[in-house]
């Protein structure tokens, strides 16, 4: 569920993430000198309870923030309390990667830690496509873990695996702040086939739900029926759409950021053209439109998003090392997360190349594409 702030007066010039408003406490009456009060000890604080905010704030659940103002996430811990929107989700993500956490899971069926054990772990998480490093990273803190306190049964060890899996996965826990930039210039990378751009019309979709004005640039102009494809979901969500039959991505994305500051958007959607990170002449052309982006908005663009097919594995991290060089990524895109997904090469990513995870997906359906939350994804892919 997507969580966003509505629209506020302009932005200060000064980038200072906004905090919740609390309430503040009653002044308390001043004794005078004639007649000295005591302090009174303040009374302990509940362990269940916390002092209610002068206006409802909701709770942030890894959820994407909009404003006209800068904007921050919110976290209101409240031990157990998951939105019923929210926990919809996550028993979707685990069925999803049910079949990873079935495999994973049965190697702690036994009754005691040993080699074999670890052995069993190991050869699990790999075929899970965690790969090596990550691999080994999560058996050494597992192993540290379980020694220093005393551990006997599977069980525990594998709630210390979904802890340090976790930690290990919470640099990638990042929210997408829109706002301090207007319009936010979003440029959109990934192979064919990924499910691009899907993901930009899923994302308009969620976008445009919460009052924020999308503008689409279709610069996929290589791709067969892309431009086609696009203007469907411009369609679906009632936004307004850039496009050129046959012409340069690059001078579509120019047209598409001019118009979109000229017409006072909230975001635009730039749609690039699929291709493998192998194909350097193509590589080559995403860098030309962020240099062309740049000449229209200097401070553009301001996210650069790489969207990858969750069934890759080991693939998708060479992709993000790949992307990431030519463009400077900021955040990702993980996709088909559908019950073939192994979903392990989020630790390798974690371990190797920590970039944001912003949304996952794991289906065709709108509502299908979610914001990341660490805990929510250790505990779908192990349990």
């Amino acid at each position: 569920m997507f969580s966003f702030f509505k629209k506020k007066s302009p932005p200060p010039a000064t980038a200072t993430p906004v905090a919740a408003p609390v309430a503040s406490p009653a002044a308390a009456p001043v004794p005078t000198a004639a007649a000295p009060r005591p302090a009174t000890p303040a009374p302990a604080p509940s362990p269940h309870f916390a002092p209610a905010p002068a206006t409802p704030a909701p709770a942030f659940t890894g959820g994407s923030l909009i404003g006209s103002a800068l904007v921050t996430p919110i976290d209101i811990p409240v031990p157990g309390a998951t939105p019923p929107e929210r926990q919809k989700w996550v028993d979707k993500l685990k069925a999803s990667l049910g079949k990873t956490a079935s495999s994973i899971s049965t190697v702690f069926g036994g009754s005691i830690i040993d080699e074999a054990l670890y052995e069993s772990l190991e050869e699990a998480l790999l075929m899970a496509d965690t790969g090596v490093p990550a691999t080994q990273y999560l058996l050494d803190a597992v192993r540290r873990k379980v020694n220093t306190s005393g551990v006997t049964h599977p069980v525990a060890m594998k709630n210390i695996l979904i802890a340090v899996l976790t930690d290990l996965l919470q640099p990638l826990e990042k929210a997408l702040v829109i706002g301090q930039h207007t319009p936010t210039v979003i440029m959109v990378a990934g192979v064919n086939g990924a499910g691009k751009t899907t993901s930009i019309g899923k994302l308009t979709k969620h976008l445009s739900n919460e009052g924020a004005s999308v503008l689409l640039a279709a610069a996929d102009t290589f791709r067969a029926a892309a431009r086609e494809q696009l203007g469907v979901w411009a369609d679906r969500n009632l936004v307004e759409i850039i496009s050129q039959e046959g012409g340069d991505p690059a001078a579509v994305s120019f047209d598409a950021v001019s118009a979109g500051k000229a017409r006072g958007k909230d975001v635009v959607l730039i749609d690039t053209a699929g291709r493998l990170p192998t194909q350097l002449h193509l590589m080559e052309e995403l860098k030309k439109i962020k240099r062309v982006i740049q000449k229209a908005d200097g401070t553009a663009p301001h996210e650069v998003l790489l969207v990858i097919d969750g069934n890759t594995g080991q693939n998708a991290l060479a992709q993000v090392r790949a992307f990431d060089d030519a463009l400077g990524l900021t955040g990702l895109i993980v996709t088909k997360l559908d019950g073939t997904a192994k979903g392990g090469v989020l630790a390798a990513i974690a371990r190797e190349k920590p970039i944001p995870v912003y949304f996952i997906g794991v289906g065709e359906k709108l509502d299908e594409l979610e914001t990341f939350n660490a805990r929510e994804f250790a505990q779908a892919i192990l349990s």
